[in-house]
């Protein structure tokens, strides 16, 4: 790719960028949210259409109007928000238009060949379900590892992986990484954005960074670390990324959130008893599946309970609905912002108050003078990169739509705030203003609980580690006694 530009209104996604992947090699893209990669991928990919600039494969120019004419130049995309239809079963997600069929003439599909040969790539991802499998019955990660499948299975020379292990355990990320060594022995190329910094540094031969929709540079095998593509990325160096400080002065028993007898609907015969203080950060760790989730929709009323006695600052509380979590200064900014945490045919400014409209309203008219304020002051203060609050949040970067959320509840006074995977898709330095912020807020005596798939987050963000097993609190974990080893001992079972 030579001299790439694009440009949507108000905004230059890519200015003449280049970049080249040799056959079998492994090219880390890395850059902030907005830096352009994505854009980048999705012309090669035949998703966008590029302004200027040249696309070249084997020496000779192509032209890619659309993902199917990219596959056939054996271009496959597997892209950060999951693109698998959940009315459909596994095997007729992975081969998708591409069905293999029988009877000559007729052309029926050969139902029989596709669950067979859907089987074989589900195993090499390391998925252990059969193709017959309904999609809607699987989990983020899982569905995750279907789009790779489903990108396998195509033959592919050049495989654009985008954040592809944002919603994998450790294990499944293992073996993501390991794949991704296999498909090198075979002659296929990878490119593999990730904001999994230490994983781009344990796969790529080479590293290649954009900044503000530019080169920014390129590391060499023998030069890549995290420090220096942290640089690549932003341009100066990120001091104290997870900022910890001592909360002792800053703890409120007003936002204490205590939750006895918590039984979800998914766990009904484990009831979780907890207490989130106010001014700390109470993390949540387990694999895939282990209830974190539903312990955070439980709680802000998303989805329905068995039974659960809540209690905030001493005093009774009763959520059966979100409106009356919001009215109780109890929010969730959930895992899938795109499809739950946003309206992203909405801009900005309307995400951004929509879930206390009456702030802002006068005589039942919506002020939108006082919206549009509040909006710049939240753009401002997290560092949404939008050139207007009036932009759709369709249109943002995954990251500045996971900030866009998390404006929403800012603009109010949160007492409990629960972050359910709060940095997946975001950047290093996003991630780094995220931690503080969320730091800042536990200064502030709110009481933070953050649900994390990410070992490393989840020890450096974390006053003391909650861990599930299979619906049930296996062991709090003080931070003294912090470590991988035992977090994980207790996410598969083992006693504390």
């Amino acid at each position: 790719m030579q001299g790439i530009s694009k440009r949507f209104p108000g905004v230059i996604a890519l200015d003449d960028v280049s970049l080249e992947v040799q056959p079998a090699e492994i090219v880390g893209l890395i850059g902030e949210n907005g830096a352009g990669k994505s854009t980048l991928m999705k012309i090669l990919g035949g998703v966008t259409r590029r302004d200027s600039g040249e696309v070249r494969i084997q020496g000779k120019p192509a032209e890619i109007a659309t993902p199917s004419e990219a596959s056939q130049l054996g271009i496959e995309f597997i892209h950060q928000e999951l693109s698998v239809l959940d009315n459909l079963d596994v095997a007729a997600n992975i081969f998708l238009h591409r069905e293999p069929t029988r009877g000559s003439w007729l052309r029926l599909i050969d139902r029989d060949r596709i669950y067979k040969l859907a089987d074989e790539h589900l195993k090499k991802v390391g998925l252990d379900l059969s193709s017959r499998t309904p999609t809607s019955r699987l989990s983020i990660a899982q569905k995750q590892l279907v789009e790779i499948a489903r990108a396998l299975s195509g033959g592919a020379r050049i495989i654009i992986m985008d954040e592809p292990t944002s919603s994998l355990t450790l294990t499944e990320t293992r073996t993501l990484l390991s794949l991704i060594g296999e498909l090198k022995t075979h002659g296929v190329a990878v490119i593999y954005i990730s904001h999994r910094l230490d994983e781009v540094r344990q796969i790529a031969d080479r590293v290649v960074g954009l900044r503000d929709g530019r080169n920014a540079g390129t590391l060499e095998r023998a030069e890549i670390n995290h420090d220096r593509m942290v640089r690549l990325m932003v341009g100066r160096d990120l001091k104290d990324f997870y900022v910890h400080r001592e909360n002792g002065e800053s703890k409120s028993a007003k936002n204490t959130l205590t939750v006895r007898n918590l039984r979800t609907s998914r766990f009904p015969q484990s009831p979780v008893d907890f207490e989130a203080r106010g001014g700390e950060v109470l993390g949540f760790a387990g694999l895939v599946g282990a209830g974190r989730s539903e312990i955070a929709r439980a709680i802000f009323g998303v989805d329905p309970r068995m039974s659960a006695d809540f209690q905030l600052g001493g005093s009774e509380l009763n959520i059966t609905s979100p409106q009356q979590a919001i009215a109780s200064g109890v929010y969730l900014v959930p895992e899938d912002r795109r499809n739950e945490g946003l309206v992203v045919d909405f801009n900005v400014r309307e995400n951004i108050t929509l879930p206390a409209l009456k702030n802002y309203a006068s005589a039942a008219l919506i002020d939108t003078a006082k919206e549009t304020r509040i909006a710049q002051e939240m753009c401002k203060a997290i560092r949404i990169k939008t050139p207007s609050p009036e932009v759709r949040a369709a249109n943002l970067s995954g990251g500045n739509q996971q900030k866009v959320v998390l404006a929403r509840w800012l603009a109010l006074s949160p007492r409990v705030l629960i972050f359910d995977e709060p940095t997946r898709g975001i950047d290093v330095g996003a991630k780094a203003e995220i931690y503080s912020l969320m730091h800042d807020l536990a200064m502030k005596g709110v009481a933070i609980i953050a649900i994390s798939s990410d070992m490393e987050e989840i020890l450096g963000i974390s006053d003391r580690i909650a861990v599930m097993h299979e619906g049930r609190l296996n062991g709090i974990l003080k931070r003294p006694d912090f470590s991988e080893e035992a977090v994980m001992r207790l996410a598969t079972g083992t006693e504390q």
